[in-house]
Parts: structure tokens; C-alpha cells; sequence
């Protein structure tokens, strides 16, 4: 098999693995937020409830007579209280499926937050003159933390039940035993509403091969099985492993990379313990399970309105451009060809999103016959580029027929730079992540003044754009593409 032919098939393993990994993240992103959407509307619902429990409680202490304010006044108070809540308890985390050994959190959020909302509501009662008595108050300080306890632990005890069917949960294996191992064990055993479900462990001592480890505490409940390390693709392949947490300590950075691209090939995604974390790796932010930081891999997730938006603006933009470009497109041909011989245009293969090929066009700058596969030129006195070839790069002209990639969809206006499949084939795991998203025209390493160097060396830009990406992100990119275009051709 030559060179391109392995560089391809790894390609299409690795496309065929993301594409896995794409779509549990989808189902995982679906089904964690209509639980989450199903817990605020219990929430709200159950704050209403213990309000106007409060009022009709009152209403029979009068008996006989009638309460000096309406029962509308009531449902206002309860419906501001309730929705006081559920903000307070979004921001407090309460909605991202943490859990722990003993709920204590989901417990103390129950009675703090309902204090903090009626504290809230007292002075807007007064400004709006609302009638709503102390004694409702006090009676829903009470009644709705003892609701909210209630109606939070049913909904635990169902989330629970799901997730021993199998509903929306992840087979994750542990790397590494010993009483950290043990406590991560233990603590996603138990934190059910994370749906993290452990299934094996891998040690690189081969005395543990074949044993069984228990959870931690007098229960043991939980036990798996070990098997004998290192990591690989086939190994979390054979045990259907969506999740691979490493928390051995003093992993060196290549026993790292190791693992995770194990885990990449496998299409499992991959958690660390903050102990082992890399300094110059790039994580998003980390999962507390009782104490224990779990800090992932940068994980491409793109919600569907942003995707939706940004295809649009790329399939209009793209139209335009090269509807009012098109005379422009015909000048640029006409002087490459009148500067040197061969076509016009050049076109390469290059690699996308999840490692897919796809062939990119640009105009040529370079003299006929020049290999096609080559590291790009880092001056313009390289002697393989043209003389209209130094004016089409320094303008960044030559890149304009990519605009039909970004018709077709192989491209967007805004995104990393593509490159060429010998240099992403010895890409480290951290490099390979600049796959996770649509190549584009233009993006942030473009604008910088590191972009005389290899793109791959300064991967901090294509990373910090996918994890910031968004549609005003893009839009700024585009505006500050302008600029930059507009002061490198004076």
C-alpha cells in the first residue's frame, strides 16, 4: 500500500470513528437537555404549587371571610418566585447533571434557592403594592424546600431507572487503579444523572490482568473487571467504550497522546483527572464528581440553529461573491496565463472536517511542474512562486476560487485552514482536533502575524475558535478579514 493509500484509509477510519462520536455527542447534547428542560418545568411547577398551597392554607384559617387580596395577586407572586428559581438554579449549575454520593447539593439547593427567591420578591411585593401576606411568606419558606426535596428525589429515582436501561448513558472505562482509580469508580457509580456508566478498568501492571475492582465503601455494590493495559484503539473498541477517563498520575505527554488518539480512532471521547492534565493541552471546562475534577478533550459539538446560520451565510455569501467577482475571476486568469504556462487554476486535495478528502481550488501561483504536494512557500522570494503568483498572495487573491468550495460545501467563509494529508497524517492528538469543524476560507491564525509559519504550529488560534465559535464570532472574522486584506494591498 503506498503512502497516500495509507494516509486515505487512516483518513476514513478516523472520518468513519468522528462520525460515531458525532453522533452520541448528538444524542448525549438531546437528551441531557430535555431532561434538563423537563427538571426547570418540574421546578417551576412545583414553586407554583407550594405559593398557592400557602394561599389556599391561609384561606382556611379565614373561615367565614375573605383574604384582603385576590388569589390573582397570588398566582403573580407564584409565578415571579417560581421563575426567580429556576434562574437561580440554572445558574447555580443545577441543570447540568452533576450528581453525588449523597445529593447533598441537589438537597441545600432546594432549601437555599427558594430563601433566596421569596427574598427577592419582597421588595418587588412592596413596589408593585401587592397584598401578599407575611404569612404566606413563611408558610412558602417552608412548604416549597420540602416540596422541591420531595419532587427532586422522584425525579433522581426515574433518571435513575433510565439510566439502568441503558438511556442515554456512556460505557466509559477507567485508566488506572489504585485509590484515585477506586474513587472514580465509586464516584460515577453512584453519580447516575452524569450517565457515566463504568464497564471496565486497564492497568499497565499485568498482575492486575483478570481481577475484578469494587467500588469503594461497605456496600461494594459496583465491581468491574481488569484488563491489562496499554490503551488501544482495538482494545476500547472490543469493550464498546464511548468514554475513556485517564487517571493514572505522572503520565508523560507521549503516554498521553497515546491514549487519546486510542481513544479518537476508537470515536470514544476522553476525560482526564486534573492531576494528569497537560499543561500546554487546551481543555474546556471540567466536571466536579465529589471532589474529583474530570477536565475533557476539546469536544466539537455544533448546536443546530448555529450550523443552520452559518451554512446559509456561506451558501449566499459564497453566491454573491462569485456572481460580482466573476469579471474579476476572468482578469486573474487572463494574466496567469499571460505570465506563465499551464492552468489557471490549481487544485489539490486537502483534508476536512473528520479527516474527509475533498479537492480545493485555488488560483496558481507557482511555475508549472512544481510538485504538488510540498510544504507551502514561507517567503515570496521562494523561485518556484510566479511573478503574478508574489502580487496573488500577498493580496490573498489566489485564494478567491475557494469560494466554490464553499458553494459545494467542503468549506466555510470562516474556519481553520485545510491541509494537505502528509502533514495530518503526523499530526498529535491535540492537532487532530482542528478536524472537528469545517475548514474555512479565512479565520484567526490568518490574522495573525504567525501566519508566516506552519499552520499546525500555532494551533492555540484554530483552537480557541472552536471553542468559542459562534455567529458574531464569524461575522468578526469576516469584518476584520476586510481590514487586514485591505492594508496588506497598499
Amino acid at each position: 500500500m503506498g503512502a497516500s493509500e495509507s494516509v486515505t484509509s487512516r483518513l476514513y477510519a478516523e472520518t468513519l470513528a468522528a462520525s460515531g462520536r458525532e453522533l452520541r455527542a448528538t444524542l448525549r447534547y438531546l437528551f441531557q437537555n430535555t431532561l434538563a428542560a423537563i427538571e426547570m418545568a418540574s421546578d417551576f411547577l412545583t414553586c407554583i404549587v407550594g405559593i398557592l398551597a400557602a394561599y389556599f392554607f391561609e384561606s382556611s384559617l379565614y373561615v367565614g371571610r375573605q383574604l384582603p387580596y385576590p388569589i390573582r395577586e397570588a398566582a403573580a407572586v407564584s409565578l415571579s418566585v417560581s421563575l426567580f428559581s429556576v434562574l437561580l438554579l440554572h445558574r447555580d449549575g443545577a441543570y447540568r447533571g452533576s450528581g453525588g454520593l449523597l445529593q447533598i447539593r441537589e438537597t441545600e439547593r432546594a432549601i437555599r434557592v427558594p430563601v433566596q427567591s421569596v427574598l427577592i420578591m419582597l421588595p418587588f411585593s412592596l413596589l408593585l403594592n401587592l397584598k401578599f401576606s407575611w404569612l404566606d411568606f413563611t408558610i412558602a419558606l417552608v412548604l416549597i424546600p420540602v416540596l422541591l426535596i420531595l419532587q427532586k428525589h422522584a425525579f433522581a429515582a426515574v433518571i435513575s431507572v433510565l439510566r439502568v436501561r441503558g438511556r442515554g448513558t456512556d460505557r466509559v472505562i477507567v485508566y488506572g487503579i489504585g485509590e484515585t482509580g477506586k474513587r472514580v469508580l465509586s464516584a460515577l457509580s453512584c453519580s447516575f444523572r452524569l450517565g457515566l456508566y463504568p464497564v471496565a478498568m486497564i492497568d499497565d501492571n499485568p498482575v492486575l490482568d483478570g481481577e475484578w475492582m469494587s467500588e469503594m465503601g461497605y456496600r461494594r455494590r459496583r465491581s468491574v473487571p481488569v484488563q491489562r493495559g496499554p490503551i488501544t484503539s482495538a482494545l476500547l473498541t472490543s469493550c464498546q467504550c464511548s468514554t475513556l477517563i485517564v487517571v493514572l498520575p505522572n503520565l508523560s505527554s507521549e503516554q498521553i497522546a497515546a491514549a487519546a488518539d486510542a481513544a479518537i480512532q476508537a470515536g470514544s471521547r476522553v476525560f482526564f483527572l486534573s492531576a494528569t492534565e497537560l499543561r500546554e493541552q487546551k481543555w474546556t471546562e471540567s466536571i466536579d464528581v465529589d471532589g474529583l475534577l474530570l477536565t475533557p478533550m476539546l469536544e466539537s459539538f455544533e448546536r443546530w440553529p448555529y450550523s443552520v446560520a452559518k451554512r446559509i451565510v456561506d451558501l449566499i455569501g459564497a453566491s454573491l461573491l462569485l456572481v460580482l467577482l466573476a469579471p474579476l475571476f476572468f482578469l486573474i486568469a487572463f494574466f496567469i496565463k499571460l505570465d506563465s504556462s499551464g492552468s489557471a487554476f490549481f487544485v489539490q486535495d486537502r483534508v476536512g472536517r473528520n479527516g474527509e478528502l475533498f479537492k480545493m481550488y485555488k488560483f496558481r501561483s507557482m511555475y508549472k511542474g512544481t510538485p504538488q504536494y510540498e510544504l507551502s512557500p514561507t517567503t515570496p522570494f521562494d523561485p518556484r512562486i510566479t511573478r503574478i503568483g508574489r502580487f496573488l498572495r500577498k493580496t490573498s487573491l489566489d485564494e478567491l476560487p475557494q469560494l466554490m468550495n464553499v458553494f459545494l460545501g467542503d468549506m466555510s467563509l470562516v474556519g481553520p485552514r485545510p491541509e494537505m494529508p502528509f502533514i495530518v497524517q503526523i499530526y498529535t492528538s491535540e492537532q487532530r482536533q482542528r478536524l472537528q469543524v469545517v475548514p474555512g476560507i479565512t479565520g484567526l491564525w490568518q490574522l495573525s502575524a504567525d501566519r508566516a509559519f506552519l499552520i499546525h504550529e500555532n494551533i492555540q488560534y484554530d483552537l480557541y475558535y472552536i471553542r468559542n465559535r459562534g455567529f458574531f464570532m464569524d461575522i468578526a472574522i469576516l469584518i476584520h478579514t476586510l481590514f487586514f486584506t485591505m492594508r496588506r494591498g497598499v
